[in-house]
């Protein structure tokens, strides 16, 4: 059995595929209705569009005069829309939220609680394993029903792993770093034209702590813990995170495998920029439409990986409650969710999916629902100061990625890791979160 945390946030950079401001219309399906109505619903994820078209367009013959209005922007811009739209009482009929943003709303009950109905299909552990279940759960009461999940893997260039003799994916951190020195490539005036591994190095935004915290949890470590009080440990200034930023350090100036300026993630990987970097599951549907012939293939990490679900919620009470509810269990129904890993690319949070056809056409899924018995899950801080949090970390990790004086040296790179664990601990004592 995975071990796993109750707590989730879904990686902030995981957010790329269609346009801000899409907006979907579609038939709906229910009881015979005296007039024709209207739900809408909003998302972060302008990919998702489509889907929740598809699970309109699936419920007409039971709501045949209920449309549906699907609002998907930008996750940020998404976040503000729903902060207000909950303040004013002008929120949409269904809000799909990350877990860590859904958490303050639970808190404050100002999202509808779930019906019998939805309780108990929430609840069975047929439907749902036990941890997705109680993630849109508060103290008690079911808000949420889960839909789908970030969650990382490795993805690799498989004729760069070929050319460069390297048989298998790495299976330790060690291995990472022997691989990357092996892959990368360079001009004939020593500059680099391929990184051996893409990591998180600039950029800006909490994802920089975000990946570090993936490597260092695949050390055996953690950036903070959370205790059986609910607050939280800081355990960055670790050995580690020591053996973490060292890593870095050693592929970027040791090795010099990457750069802090060279193209990174996704696209340096789809243009044959990078051998190998870790990212969520989106990239396989991505890759299909701007890299249709790039040879690669997935891999587990070393421990485990992070794992961050999103749920719908519904606002408000009487029929178009009952109505948004009925479009959150069909989006979660087996077929839809089955169709949305296939042509959106998210984990499904269902459990008992038959995942056989999809890894027949995509093999590369096996990273992602092919997971060995030992392999553990982490999850972000799902605090209220999280964003102040995890971007004060980043922001003092890019600028040690970029000091290459700390390169070899475990004690400067200690005292960093200390400077920064300090920081970060300040902002959970100010919120009554730290655990001292």
């Amino acid at each position: 059995m995975m071990e796993t945390d109750q707590n989730f946030r879904l990686s902030s950079t995981a957010r790329r595929l269609g346009q801000a401001g899409l907006t979907v219309a579609a038939l709906l399906l229910g009881t015979a209705a005296v007039r024709a109505e209207q739900i809408t619903v909003w998302s972060g994820y302008p990919e998702m569009a489509p889907f929740y078209q598809h699970v309109a367009d699936g419920l007409k013959a039971q709501y045949p005069d209920l449309t549906v209005s699907v609002q998907a922007i930008q996750l940020r811009d998404h976040e503000k829309r729903v902060a207000l739209g909950l303040s004013s009482n002008s929120a949409a009929d269904v809000l799909e939220l990350e877990i860590g943003t859904a958490t303050r709303y639970m808190q404050n009950d100002l999202l509808a609680h779930a019906p019998a109905d939805v309780v108990s299909f929430v609840q069975d552990p047929k439907n749902f394993n036990k941890f997705f279940g109680d993630a849109g759960t508060m103290n008690g009461t079911v808000y949420g029903v889960p839909l789908f999940r970030g969650q990382s893997a490795l993805y690799y260039n498989t004729d760069m792993f070929k050319a460069a003799g390297i048989a298998a994916p790495p299976k330790t951190m060690d291995d990472f770093t022997t691989d990357a020195a092996k892959l990368a490539q360079r001009d004939a005036s020593g500059n680099l034209k391929t990184s051996g591994w893409s990591l998180r190095l600039s950029g800006g935004g909490q994802g920089i702590a975000e990946k570090f915290w993936i490597n260092m949890f695949q050390y055996g470590g953690n950036v903070a813990v959370e205790q059986p009080n609910g607050k939280w440990k800081m355990t960055l200034d670790t050995p580690e995170g020591i053996k973490t930023l060292s890593q870095y350090l050693q592929v970027v100036w040791g090795d010099k495998a990457d750069s802090v300026e060279f193209p990174a993630d996704s696209d340096a990987f789809e243009r044959g920029q990078t051998a190998m970097f870790i990212r969520e599951s989106w990239v396989i549907g991505d890759i299909a439409q701007k890299a249709p012939n790039l040879h690669y293939a997935t891999s587990t990490l070393p421990m485990g990986s992070i794992v961050s679900p999103v749920d719908l919620f519904v606002t408000g009470q009487g029929k178009k409650a009952d109505e948004a509810w009925a479009f959150a269990k069909a989006a979660a129904s087996p077929e839809n969710q089955l169709w949305m890993l296939d042509h959106v690319g998210w984990l499904p949070n269902r459990a008992g999916l038959d995942y056989s056809a999809l890894l027949a056409k995509t093999p590369q899924l096996a990273a992602f629902v092919q997971l060995p018995a030992d392999y553990k899950f982490f999850s972000l801080p799902n605090i209220a100061p999280e964003d102040e949090f995890m971007t004060g970390i980043a922001d003092r990790l890019t600028n040690a990625f970029a000091d290459s004086s700390l390169q070899g040296h475990p004690d400067k790179i200690e005292n960093v890791l200390k400077q920064t664990s300090d920081a970060a601990a300040d902002v959970l004592k100010q919120n009554d979160l730290l655990d001292e």
